[in-house]
């Protein structure tokens, strides 16, 4: 990935909590061609040690390349939106602002036991927020019987990170504030809030 001084992020801390904020994943791994799917991907352990965890399902494209020892690509891509020129100080390029942190990783197979307590931990992960949060060990259990040899778990032990957040660094303080109006006015709060934090901390 293409990281320019200014927007690389370097800090385990910084890269652990954006995983953890940006869960849902592209994972690409190299078959005779290379292929990609979609999927969650939680993240277990601490900044300075983890690894990745998910599962893909066997009618999958890729699930021929997923083998003890591949090595694959996790994507995870945070908020981004354009930014047009006309919101500057003068005439200038218009731009996109936008974070991602690319995980590089060898895959090692989950056991079944590993893989159901997997599922486990992702179910009531993504459920505990619900208003009336149905989690796993309410599933109806012929249900979850028939779907687990349907998918396959894996573990993803990180070998290469790189992160990037291009957030308007080093663009004069007038024009910073002026993509941050425009940003949450177009409904872009988020990614408004993150380039505050990036570049008008001490303002």
């Amino acid at each position: 990935m293409y990281q320019p001084k200014k927007y690389k992020k370097q800090d385990p801390e910084y890269i652990f909590k954006f995983i953890q904020q940006h869960p849902f994943a592209t994972f690409v791994i190299q078959q005779q061609e290379l292929q990609a799917t979609h999927i969650p991907v939680l993240v277990e352990g601490n900044a300075e040690d983890f690894r990745l965890f998910s599962h893909v399902a066997n009618h999958n494209e890729l699930f021929p390349a997923l083998k003890n020892g591949a090595k694959a690509l996790l994507i995870f891509q945070g908020n981004h939106a354009y930014v047009s020129s006309s919101w500057y100080e003068q005439k200038d390029i218009s731009t996109w602002d936008y974070s991602a942190v690319h995980v590089s990783v060898e895959i090692q197979l989950q056991t079944t036991a590993e893989l159901e307590n997997s599922l486990e931990k992702l179910v009531n992960h993504f459920e505990k927020d619900q208003d009336q949060p149905l989690f796993y060990k309410n599933l109806p259990k012929p249900l979850v019987n028939d779907h687990l040899p349907r998918i396959t778990g894996f573990w993803a032990k990180p070998l290469q990170m790189k992160a990037i957040a291009k957030h308007h660094q080093g663009s004069s303080n007038k024009n910073v504030k002026n993509v941050i109006q425009h940003l949450s006015k177009n409904g872009n709060t988020s990614l408004a809030q993150e380039i505050k934090k990036e570049n008008l901390n001490n303002d």
